[in-house]
């Protein structure tokens, strides 16, 4: 009878962390050591996404265009809503966990040794596997910052930078400047950097960083499969990679595919629209006041009942109540002394909204937790 842990999350929790949000290590040494365990393997392309909202987002919009140019995409993102394997991907299809177990069983020896965090792990994992199947590009999410990130322990073709604004201050620094200096690294070494418009102060950073980066010009996109005005963006810093690239003869293949797979990129709680009985809801794992500002315009265009704020507890979008009122007649969370009525859970203010008002219009809203329970209710609730 065998003592190895059951399954992945058995496995990562030897660590000492259950997930990969809350361990940030700052420094490369534990993933260097992690790789030093693995065979060398570079891909023809390497593309690093750093920023502060939409890396997801972006991350999957350029592996469908890498993909439709017919290379073998690896695709790595955090965190996950519903089961490890959706951070780890190949042609856009969650890798089985028979393979993601092998390797994390292979690299926990020299993870216990140095101390490596889940997201170090999560990311030396990834690469592993990307090796193994030998894809012909990936593309690496930064978790936190990029200066000392995990992804950025690897070197890079290309840099991706989506917009910044303030989050993580604890260690990235508390003006838009500092964390612009931090998010900068993710362009060291490349060949291309691309970057979404910033504001005066981090496009300055950046461009100090890297004279040669580019600021994209945003398109305009009539029929983008994710809602949100701010997809917009995302889909454009995605759409002028694959045409850096296209241009390059790094990639070859037609121009309008590559768009047409773009534009049909879905990424779950993005804005994630779900009709649950008689009841519309939205779905967001928007988790500090820059994402909320970016969604905002659309929201007050979805004629909202009730938003629901669940954050974790080491965050708090309370400040982001007077925009939210702004396109909602009810702002519910589980501080009863500043929302409109007080729940503990996610699960409990759904439940109770809906017994009020059935065919309502809902938005949920906080972290990916949230909207990780909000998915599990409404599948348990549909079985």
């Amino acid at each position: 009878m065998s003592d190895k842990p059951a399954d992945i999350a058995a496995w990562l929790e030897q660590l000492g962390q259950r997930t990969a949000d809350r361990d940030y290590r700052p420094g490369h040494a534990r993933m260097q050591a992690l790789l030093a365990t693995l065979p060398a393997f570079r891909p023809r392309l390497r593309v690093r996404v750093a920023g502060t909202n939409g890396k997801g987002s972006t991350s999957h919009m350029l592996a469908a265009a890498l993909k439709a140019a017919g290379l073998k995409v690896g695709l790595y993102t955090s965190p996950h809503l519903l089961a490890f394997n959706e951070r780890i991907r190949i042609n856009s299809v969650p890798v089985p966990d028979a393979q993601i177990l092998a390797s994390i069983e292979k690299l926990m020896p020299a993870a216990l040794a140095t101390g490596a965090s889940y997201f170090e792990m999560a990311t030396a994992a990834a690469l592993d596997i990307f090796s193994k199947a030998q894809v012909d590009a990936e593309i690496l999410e930064a978790g936190v910052g990029a200066r000392l990130d995990a992804t950025t322990a690897v070197p890079a073709d290309m840099a991706l930078i989506t917009p910044i604004g303030l989050d993580h201050q604890a260690w990235l620094g508390d003006s838009l400047a500092q964390i612009a200096g931090e998010k900068a690294h993710v362009m060291n070494g490349c060949r291309w950097s691309l970057s979404a418009p910033q504001p005066p102060e981090v496009a300055e950073v950046l461009q100090h960083a890297n004279p040669a980066l580019r600021f994209i010009t945003p398109s305009h996109w009539d029929d983008l499969a994710m809602a949100g005005a701010h997809q917009q963006l995302n889909a454009s810093l995605a759409k002028a990679a694959a045409e850096t690239l296209l241009n390059e003869g790094t990639i070859t293949g037609n121009r309008e595919t590559l768009h047409r797979a773009i534009a049909d990129t879905r990424v779950a709680g993005r804005l994630q629209h779900l009709r649950y009985r008689e009841a519309d809801l939205w779905l967001d794992a928007a988790h500090n006041r820059h994402a909320v500002e970016a969604l905002l315009p659309t929201l007050k265009g979805l004629n909202l009942d009730t938003v629901m704020v669940f954050t974790r507890e080491d965050r708090d979008l309370r400040e982001c109540i007077p925009l939210f009122r702004q396109c909602a007649k009810r702002v519910v969370g589980a501080d009863e002394s500043v929302f409109d009525a007080g729940y503990p859970t996610v699960t409990e203010a759904l439940t109770s909204e809906l017994g009020g008002n059935p065919s309502g219009n809902y938005l949920i809203l906080g972290s990916f937790l949230t909207v990780a329970e909000a998915l599990q209710l409404i599948h348990f609730r549909e079985a």
